[in-house]
Formats: C-alpha cells, sequence, structure tokens
C-alpha cells in the first residue's frame, strides 16, 4: 500500500556529549532512504533540515547540564512540526540525538489529538531516557525526553510548555539494557511497559511486541516509533555513541520492523543517536536504510544471499 512519506533532517547535536549527530540526517540520504522507499512505491517528499530556534532560557540548577539554550531550541522547532504536516502523511524524523523525541513526540501526540485518537509510543532503545534537568549527572539532555513528553517531571521555565503529553501506560519500550539507579525507580513508578533485552533473550522479541500492538489497535491508536541505533547491537551498528553490546541482532531487528509494517499502525518515526563520525564505511547508515525499508514493505527475502 502506498503512502506519503515526510523525510524530516533534525540534526541535533546538543544532547549528548560526542558531536557527530548533525551529520545522521545527510548520511540517511548519503545511504538512499529517499531512493529506497520511493522504490518501494511510496510518494516521497524531504523537506531538508530543520534549525533550533533562538531562545535563551534560565540557567538550569543542574551545574552539568550544557547547550540549554540551543537545546531548548530545539524542542521548540520540532514540537512545531505539528502545525504543518497534518495526518495524511507519515513523517520520518532523521537525526540527530534523541533529544529529539522531546519535541517530536508531543508533535505527534498534538496530532493525535487532533485526529481523536490517542498516541502511543514504541521505545526501541538501550536507555530508558527518563532523567530530568536535575538527576541527570552527565548532562546530556538526550537522556530525558521521556520524562518530558510524559509530564513525569516538570521542566519548566527551561523548555517549552509540551505541546501534547503521552500517557506513560501508552509507552512500550523494547530492548533496555542500560539503565541507571534513577531511572529504575522512575521507570517502576510509572505505568510504562518494559521489555529488557534478558526478557528479550528469555522469551523472544515478538510476544511483547504483538501485545503492544493489539493494545495500539484496540485503542484505534496513533504509534509513534522512536528507533535509537544503540537499541542494535553495535557489532552491526557502531555509528553511535553510546554503543552498549547486547542489543538487537541483525534477525530480531528485521522482525520488529516487519511485524510493526504488517500491523500497518506506524504513523511516524524517529531515527536517532546516527552518529556517522564513528560508522564504519556508512555500514551503519545503510543498515537503517534497510531496517526502514522493511517497516514499508521490503521483505528480507529481497535481499541477496551472495555476491552477484
Amino acid at each position: 500500500m502506498m503512502k506519503s512519506i515526510t523525510l524530516i533532517g533534525a540534526p541535533v547535536e546538543t544532547g549528548a556529549w560526542r558531536r557527530g549527530c548533525m551529520m545522521g540526517p545527510d548520511a540517511l540520504r548519503t545511504a538512499g532512504l529517499g531512493r529506497a522507499l520511493t522504490e518501494l512505491g511510496h510518494d516521497v517528499t524531504d523537506r531538508g533540515n530543520l534549525a533550533a530556534q533562538a531562545m535563551t532560557v534560565p540557567q538550569a540548577r543542574n551545574p552539568a547540564i550544557r547547550d540549554l539554550d540551543l537545546c531548548a531550541g530545539w524542542v521548540a522547532t520540532l514540537q512545531a512540526t505539528a502545525d504543518d504536516l497534518g495526518t495524511e502523511t507519515v513523517p520520518i524524523f532523521m537525526g540527530g540525538d534523541h533529544l529529539m523525541a522531546a519535541g517530536t513526540v508531543p508533535a505527534m501526540a498534538r496530532l493525535a489529538e487532533a485526529d481523536g485518537r490517542p498516541l502511543f509510543v514504541l521505545w526501541l532503545d538501550a536507555h530508558s531516557d527518563i532523567h530530568d534537568l536535575d538527576s541527570t549527572e552527565s548532562g546530556n539532555l538526550h537522556g530525558t525526553p521521556v520524562a518530558y513528553f510524559t509530564g513525569l517531571s516538570e521542566f519548566a521555565p527551561h523548555f517549552p510548555d509540551p505541546a501534547a503529553k503521552v500517557d506513560p501506560a501508552n509507552i512500550c519500550m523494547i530492548g533496555l539494557r542500560s539503565v541507571d539507579p534513577h531511572e529504575k525507580r522512575a521507570v517502576a513508578a510509572s505505568d510504562i511497559d518494559v521489555t529488557d533485552m534478558r526478557a528479550i533473550d528469555e522469551h523472544g522479541i515478538a510476544a511483547p511486541l504483538r501485545a503492544f500492538l493489539e493494545r495500539v489497535e484496540a485503542a484505534n491508536g496513533r504509534l509513534h516509533v522512536s528507533f535509537d541505533i544503540d537499541f542494535l547491537d553495535p557489532s552491526i551498528a557502531p555509528a553511535v555513541g553510546t554503543t552498549v553490546p547486547g542489543g538487537a541482532t541483525f534477525r530480531e531487528a528485521h522482525l520488529v520492523m516487519e511485524w510493526l509494517h504488517d500491523s500497518g499502525l506506524v504513523t511516524s518515526l524517529d531515527i536517532a543517536e546516527l552518529n556517522p563520525f564513528m560508522d564504519e564505511r556508512g555500514r551503519t547508515a545503510t543498515l537503517m536504510v534497510d531496517l526502514v525499508s522493511s517497516l514499508f514493505g521490503k521483505s528480507v527475502l529481497d535481499r541477496p544471499t551472495r555476491s552477484q
């Protein structure tokens, strides 16, 4: 089934300590993301790269936090995408570090509200990203978006108010394997559904994903997928500044994308934390093009099995 897809570059790198994520959107373009989706029969529009709004916000109490003005500007810019996207296209936000989700998820929640439907979020990540401005010890704000867009923590007056919030019960995190004590307490106190890598090792990845998709369908929800590159094992996806061993395998990742395609529920997508500066001849960007293609209808069986 042909879809209207809008590619939006979000070259955010102020939420992380390691520079290079600003090159992520162009790496995905160079790897052929738009071309691959077009060849699958979709109508693809590339809106180019966004830029952060110029903002000046009060200094945070936490002295570890850096680049707060720029981070707030990115959140504002990405939230504003809800104003002109509409509900008939599937936006793919090409990042950029995972701070981007503090803007993209509220924007998609606002679109869902306008459509009279709840927003659900599938969070594919090694980390829960549920710190707030006081709890983060690193000061890296790519570790804060979930606390922000759920309203579980207060970010005013440093970030703009969320365009719309997401019910924690509508979030499913799959792939967690690096969660610090504060985040463990925050997740445990919330209604977020979590499947960590141990659970995947013991029971597989299909069952929790199936259960979540059934909930989305029963609620007639819109589904935003926030895909952090570190969801994947670094042996297949080295281009990320937050590598954690023991991530999803090639087949597990493809299975997730194939299930998402078969469900027909996905209405928006983040690709976060792609740092081409750390890649090996573009292999991570190429893999992400392959995975996104699976999400939009490409079968893995189309891949050659040997050199031609």
